[in-house]
Order: structure tokens, then C-alpha cells, then sequence
């Protein structure tokens, strides 16, 4: 594959072995990344840092040229730092989104009494937006952006609505996985006023998401997204019934096999996304 012709793909995720892994997903994501690289693609990685992540181990190092950013959430201005590391045993980038007042904690999602944290909202937003930005920084182009779990389900409703002039997402098409519910919290009511004063989409462009649950966020993605994976033997019945039948949209089911035929899997990706352009 000539450099002209490699594919980039954007792997922009909540775990990743051997950083941080929530769910069986994090080690088949390792895969789908070293596997996408070895077949000739670009692939980058973006990932929260969160604070279980130890630095010293995995070796991440700040990337002074391209920190210094700051991203708006709930019109309040907060200081993106960002950091890389080497995938083991393959020559690929992981950059980490880094805050003090959102990522420094010693937990994920919960605190020490398995409480769900109450800025959740707001370490999503940063997120999200922080990962279009620093990509925007990059001047990397993505062909696939493959967003995987619930705190990236605001991204392809991103790309679509307040991101969808930006010159270096024009040709890129977004893949979202779903997955069942980790959580029973619903996000605050105040969320969608939130993500208004953070960027700007309107109501209606959130309203796919319809009361934040676990299983509304994945829904309001996939309303978004231009390919939808299922990561479960048992899809969402909404999910299916809502999209499987759009011929706009294409829901197709994970299948471990792809990790093993990476160059495969992302051109089934674009050749499907082809009657959209």
C-alpha cells in the first residue's frame, strides 16, 4: 500500500489494553489496532487519561507542542494537557486527554463508595471535544473514525453538527460500537444545557439522546454514526429496529474474525459508508 493510498484510521475509545481495561473490548481493541497497523493503515489512538492510568509503567511522556489547548465546558475555560505512548510491541501512537480537575482521580467512573461521580457530564464533554481538537491540531484527515464506548457518544453527533465544516473531518466516515449498559445512572437533566454552552449545537440536535441513560446515549450515536457495530450477542431491539432498516444506515455485527483481517474490516467500513457521499 503506498503512503498516498494508506488509509488512516482513528480509534478514539473510553480502555485499551494495557492502559486501562473496563470490558473484554479493551484487549480486542489492542488487536484491532496493532492488526490495522500491520496491514499497512495509519492508526492513532486517543484516550482519556485517567488517573488508574499509571504513567511511569507505560511510559507516557507529554507532548509540549501540542498542549496548551483550552476546551470550553459549560462556558468554563480548562487546560488540555496532552501525552503519548508507544503501543507495546508496535510502533503506534496512543495520545492521552489529560485535566487536573477531571482525569487526576485514582478511579474511572466511580469514587471509593461506588458512587457515580457527579461531573460525569462534564468529563465527556471535555473528552469528546479534546479528541476533535487535537486532531484539528494534528492536521491528520481520518478515512474512519471508530468511536467505542459511552464516552465518546457524543462524537458523531460532533462531526455532524458544530465539527462538519472542519476541513480535516470532510472525507472521514464514523463507526460506533455498541455496547450494553455499564451503568444505570442517567446523566444530570442540566446535560443538554451543558453540552449548548460548550459548543454549538442546538436542541434538536441532541435530541436523539433523549434522558442520557446508558442505552439513550448509544442510541443518539448511532442516529449519528454512519456504520454501527454491535459489540453484544444481544443488540439493543430499539437499535435494530430503528436502523437496520434505514438504508442510510448500516448496522452490522461484530465479529472477532475482523481483528485478524484488520485491512478487511475498514474497507467493509468505507465500501459501506460509499452511498452516502
Amino acid at each position: 500500500m503506498s503512503i498516498q493510498n494508506k488509509k488512516r484510521i482513528l480509534i478514539i475509545a473510553n480502555e485499551l489494553s494495557p492502559y486501562l481495561e473496563i470490558t473484554d473490548f479493551a484487549q480486542i481493541l489492542n488487536q484491532l489496532a496493532v492488526k490495522s497497523f500491520e496491514s499497512g493503515m495509519e492508526v492513532r489512538v486517543i484516550m482519556p487519561r485517567f488517573g488508574v492510568i499509571n504513567e511511569r509503567r507505560h511510559r507516557l511522556h507529554e507532548v509540549v507542542r501540542l498542549s496548551g489547548i483550552n476546551i470550553v465546558v459549560d462556558r468554563e475555560d480548562y487546560p488540555l494537557l496532552i501525552k503519548v505512548a508507544s503501543l507495546p510491541n508496535a510502533r503506534l501512537q496512543v495520545y492521552f486527554m489529560d485535566n487536573e480537575d477531571f482525569y487526576k482521580r485514582k478511579f474511572v467512573f466511580r469514587n471509593d463508595e461506588d458512587e457515580f461521580f457527579d461531573d460525569n457530564e462534564e468529563r465527556m464533554i471535555f473528552f469528546c471535544k479534546s479528541a476533535l481538537e487535537i486532531v484539528k491540531k494534528f492536521g491528520w484527515p481520518p478515512d474512519v473514525i471508530h468511536c467505542h464506548g459511552w464516552f465518546t457518544s457524543l462524537i458523531p453527533m460532533l462531526l455532524k453538527t458544530a465539527y462538519k465544516k472542519e476541513p480535516v473531518f470532510a472525507r472521514s466516515k464514523t463507526l460506533f460500537t455498541v455496547q450494553h449498559a455499564q451503568h444505570k445512572e442517567k446523566m444530570k437533566a442540566e446535560i443538554t444545557k451543558q453540552i449548548m454552552d460548550s459548543v454549538s449545537v442546538k436542541p434538536s440536535d441532541l435530541a436523539p439522546y433523549n434522558g442520557f441513560s446508558f442505552n439513550a446515549m448509544m442510541y443518539g450515536a448511532c442516529k449519528y454514526a454512519d456504520v454501527i457495530i454491535h459489540g453484544d450477542n444481544k443488540p439493543d431491539k430499539k437499535i435494530v429496529t430503528d436502523f437496520k432498516t434505514n438504508r442510510y444506515k448500516k448496522v452490522i455485527p461484530f465479529s472477532a474474525e475482523w481483528v485478524e483481517d484488520a485491512s478487511s474490516l475498514f474497507d467493509t467500513y468505507l465500501s459501506l459508508t460509499k452511498d452516502k457521499e
